[in-house]
């Protein structure tokens, strides 16, 4: 199989989301908290935490992006392990083996401050991990599958909803309101499934409303990102800028009909088919617009920060998790408790953020630089 020159916006998109996700160490809502009535913190602020419910923040973009950008790159990775000798069902257990990995370590993550294995799996990587090998199947198969088993998951996954008796009053009435949190198609699923496994107490409800079958949805959205990924090969080294701005303007559209038409409501903490769309087709356009500026004009030294984070996804995701306390602490002991008070107290959260986060960024330049790329 041909080899194909790797896509820097693929890399710089996929650091931006990272980027994000790490940004959270820099805790806008204290330093918006602390300046009441400020427009510019209450905007940021906003935008690095996640809706309540109903809309789209651009940290509510972080999820689908991490998503979408594994559908984006699994035709390039098929397509090396091909070009090294290796077969079909060599990299379907290989398949297996990452499905497994990455819902493991989102365990394993979310269980690191409990008394026991916490499980749960509406994290990030669990929710990848679960539908993984589903997409890795798919991917082999012609585009017209692909679309088809995007549209049977979404209609399946929305009928399912539809037809279960709605919860308790909450953020819509009327049909909508199967989508409210609570007693939900989703979380009845998980009353029933999540207490099969050992537990400090009886599971109940998630306190953010998440679900465990959102995997099926999600991967609705890696089957999107499987379709960019291939556009991308199959016309490379050119840009299908057409393709992705039709496809993400779409994506929108389609969101927005379905939430404003009151059949299905855009909510990420349970990835409604809505969401779905909506969400996919914001990823289209980040999409594109990285590939614009960084492949069709060239512009790239800028993008090399997000570059050194995008090549090694899964180490900034464990170093944001595992690493921070560490940082924290390190400043304080060394620099002294006050460290970051010298623009003020309102400041000091976003100051001591910023130095965790380029602490952060020096270590993956470290693994840059030493070809060190953790992948699972």
């Amino acid at each position: 199989m041909e080899k194909t020159q790797r896509n820097v916006a693929v890399d710089a998109y996929r650091g931006f989301v990272m980027l994000l996700m790490m940004a959270e160490i820099l805790q806008l809502s204290r330093v918006a908290k602390a300046l009441p009535g400020n427009a510019f913190w209450g905007f940021l602020a906003y935008h690095q935490t996640h809706t309540e419910w109903v809309g789209c923040s651009l940290h509510d973009t972080i999820q689908p992006g991490f998503s979408f950008l594994v559908g984006v790159a699994l035709p390039y990775s098929i397509a090396a392990r091909l070009a090294r000798g290796g077969t079909f069902g060599r990299l379907f257990l290989h398949a297996l083996w990452r499905s497994f990995l990455l819902a493991a370590l989102g365990i394993f993550l979310r269980s690191m401050h409990g008394p026991q294995t916490y499980f749960t799996f509406e994290d990030t990587l669990t929710q990848i991990g679960l539908g993984y090998p589903f997409l890795f199947l798919l991917a082999w198969k012609p585009p017209k599958w692909q679309w088809t088993a995007l549209a049977v998951i979404l209609s399946g996954y929305w009928l399912a909803w539809a037809l279960y008796p709605a919860p308790q009053p909450g953020a819509f009435t009327g049909f909508l309101a199967h989508w409210n949190k609570g007693n939900n198609f989703g979380n009845a699923f998980d009353v029933w499934f999540l207490n099969l496994f050992p537990r400090v107490k009886p599971f109940v409800e998630n306190g953010g409303g998440y679900l465990t079958l959102s995997f099926i949805p999600t991967l609705g959205t890696m089957i999107l990102g499987l379709a960019a990924g291939q556009w991308l090969r199959a016309v490379a080294p050119r840009i299908p800028m057409r393709r992705l701005l039709a496809a993400g303007g779409i994506g929108i559209a389609a969101g927005l009909l379905l939430h404003f038409a009151g059949i299905n409501p855009i909510v990420k903490r349970i990835w409604t088919p809505a969401w779905t769309l909506f969400s996919g087709g914001l990823c289209f356009l980040f999409l594109a617009a990285f590939c614009w500026v960084i492949e069709v004009k060239q512009w790239r030294r800028w993008a090399f920060p997000l570059v050194v984070i995008g090549t090694n996804s899964i180490a900034a995701y464990l170093i944001a998790h595992l690493w921070e306390r560490f940082f924290l602490d390190t400043f304080r002991i060394h620099l002294g408790p006050h460290a970051f008070t010298f623009l003020g107290a309102p400041y000091e959260p976003l100051l001591r953020g910023i130095a965790v986060l380029a602490a952060y960024w020096l270590v993956l330049y470290w693994m840059y630089r030493r070809k060190l790329f953790l992948k699972v």
